[in-house]
């Protein structure tokens, strides 16, 4: 997806629990009002759990 950056999906994320699995992060994102792009990636992402931000940016930017 371009033009979305990391930031991007941590911002939309904020104060989300880890360890967290991708419905754990998705859920809420889209309940603050996210944007859909940035509520997709984590959704479709390889990983199925997250066990911190640093964690979940490589689950997400590091195989994109």
């Amino acid at each position: 997806m371009a033009g979305m950056s990391p930031v991007d999906v941590r911002k939309a994320l904020k104060g989300a629990d880890h360890p967290a699995g991708r419905d754990d992060l998705v859920a809420p994102a889209r309940g603050d009002g996210a944007d859909e792009k940035v509520v997709d990636k984590p959704s479709h992402a390889g990983t199925e759990r997250f066990d911190g931000p640093d964690d979940l940016q490589k689950g997400l930017f590091d195989n994109a």
